[in-house]
């Protein structure tokens, strides 16, 4: 990627794009891939918790939120 992104969001969907043309080639699909795409607010996984556990393939990782508001997952 060459170009300047000016948010998180407009940066992580042109790496998306970026990865998606190797397997499609094609624009349009890359689009619609990313408008299908299922999106969870982390508020809505984190309600009034600044820590979650979540258990994925019989490991258990731990997402949290950071001073600053980042996101942090680690297992």
């Amino acid at each position: 990627m060459t170009a300047y992104h000016h948010t998180h969001t407009e940066a992580l969907q042109a790496a998306a794009l970026d990865g998606a043309r190797v397997v499609t080639g094609s624009p349009r699909v890359e689009a619609a891939a990313i408008a299908q795409r299922r999106r969870i607010s982390s508020q809505a996984l984190l309600g009034n918790e600044r820590e979650i556990e979540i258990e994925h393939a019989g490991s258990l990782y731990r997402l949290r939120v950071t001073s600053l508001g980042k996101l942090i997952l680690t297992k």
